[in-house]
């Protein structure tokens, strides 16, 4: 746990520098950091058992997002991201935050939703009826299948049961409420359907198919909300354009998407480095902001101070118990760095960077373009890709910006005239 996620000048410092940094900080064992340096120490042998026909890993940069703070407690947050500006970016929004005591998160609890689907049910309406009427059978065999989740507070709550119409017909819709404690929970509900599987057969006198959980996961709720200082984002007058970019974006679902999409470089980013699932994190997020028009997870306000208010709304289905969390060396070190304890505490956390991540795209947007900050990153990747190692890049990056040409054949042509 880190006392103050403040690091005056963390960008400046050489690579080297920053790991030494982290470690002293965090005070965590060097061998558990050690395949977050060094990727290459990863054991292959535990690569080959995630997925099929391995044949080797693909690196992405993963940096440390600073000035966050959570619920009164101060993090360091990893994310895993080839994007340029998203780190620098979310960092920033975050220190503008501090003033006013950080972000605030709460949350629904960590509940995931399994769905049984069955069709040619003779009278679907009764059969939802005789469906409630054996709920509590039906809980305690579910609960049977995870005595071990039981045990420790979780397991099936409540089921529900929906009669839909379809292209070929009513279908009869079992879903089955599970509280999943610190698993993500995938695992966990699709056995509990798969075990109900029969008895809703033959209770509906319908053919049973899908028996699987939705990554919808409206009960897994996070909320967060932040007072942005004013003076810090630029003023009066950016706050405004702030809250009218957002209101483009709630009003027309092209820029929405941009808007959203924005979001998620922050969530998406913790969510890789912790291991986590992020397509699920992605369909959930998306879905939730398509269910009543296709709008926006974040919603901006001016208080009386005239300091920009944020706050978003987001299912986040992540857990901490198995999966690639705890067979990936880089994903355990990422966790051990946040420090968290339960998979709510990580949810509020990577609501929060998406939050943040927002809000300073949003800032750009209003106040100087998205391209001037972004491009400024960009352009060391275009002179790292035109061949300059070492200080190199930053010179020719300078330069690159300087002529307002971030290209790499003119990268190439400046390489070769300073190499003279």
């Amino acid at each position: 746990m880190v006392e103050d996620s403040q690091i005056s000048g963390f960008y400046k410092l050489s690579m080297n520098e920053r790991q030494k940094k982290l470690q002293e900080l965090t005070g965590i064992n060097p061998e558990v950091l050690e395949p977050l340096f060094n990727p290459g120490t990863v054991d292959m042998e535990v690569l080959d058992h995630m997925i099929e026909n391995v044949v080797g890993s693909m690196t992405l940069p993963l940096g440390i997002a600073t000035n966050f703070r959570v619920n009164n407690q101060d993090y360091l947050i990893p994310m895993a991201i080839e994007e340029p500006s998203v780190v620098a970016a979310a960092s920033n929004a975050a220190k503008m935050t501090r003033p006013h005591g950080g972000f605030y998160a709460t949350d629904t609890g960590p509940v995931m939703i399994a769905q049984i689907q069955a069709i040619e049910v003779p009278a679907p309406f009764s059969a939802k009826i005789d469906i409630l009427r054996i709920k509590e059978e039906l809980l305690e065999f579910a609960n049977k299948q995870d005595p071990i989740l039981v045990k420790f507070g979780g397991g099936a709550k409540d089921i529900r049961v929906r009669v839909i119409d379809s292209s070929i017909g009513p279908m009869l819709i079992t879903e089955l409420i599970v509280d999943t404690r610190d698993a993500m929970g995938a695992n966990a509900v699709n056995t509990m359907a798969e075990a109900l599987a029969p008895r809703i057969k033959e209770v509906t006198g319908g053919k049973v198919l899908l028996r699987i959980l939705s990554n919808l996961a409206e009960l897994r709720l996070v909320q967060v909300r932040a007072i942005f200082d004013a003076k810090m984002l630029g003023g009066e007058e950016v706050v405004d354009g702030i809250i009218a970019a957002w209101a483009f974006a709630e009003a027309d679902p092209y820029r929405c998407a941009t808007h959203n999409k924005g979001i998620m470089n922050g969530i998406d980013a913790v969510v890789v480095a912790t291991g986590n699932d992020f397509r699920a994190i992605e369909a959930g997020a998306h879905s939730f902001a398509a269910k009543n028009g296709y709008s926006s997870l974040t919603k901006y306000e001016k208080n009386e101070d005239g300091n920009l208010v944020g706050s978003i709304e987001i299912p986040m289905a992540v857990g901490l118990v198995g999966g690639a969390t705890k067979v990936h060396p880089v994903a355990r070190a990422s966790v051990k760095i946040l420090n968290v304890e339960t998979s709510i505490e990580l949810a509020r956390i990577i609501a929060s960077v998406g939050l943040a991540q927002n809000a300073a795209a949003l800032r750009a947007l209003a106040a100087e373009g998205i391209q001037k900050g972004h491009m400024a990153l960009h352009a060391r990747n275009v002179a790292s890709t035109a061949g300059a190692r070492g200080e190199m890049i930053e010179v020719i990056a300078k330069k690159l910006i300087e002529e307002k040409m971030v290209k790499v054949e003119r990268a190439k042509e400046l390489l070769e005239e300073l190499s003279k």
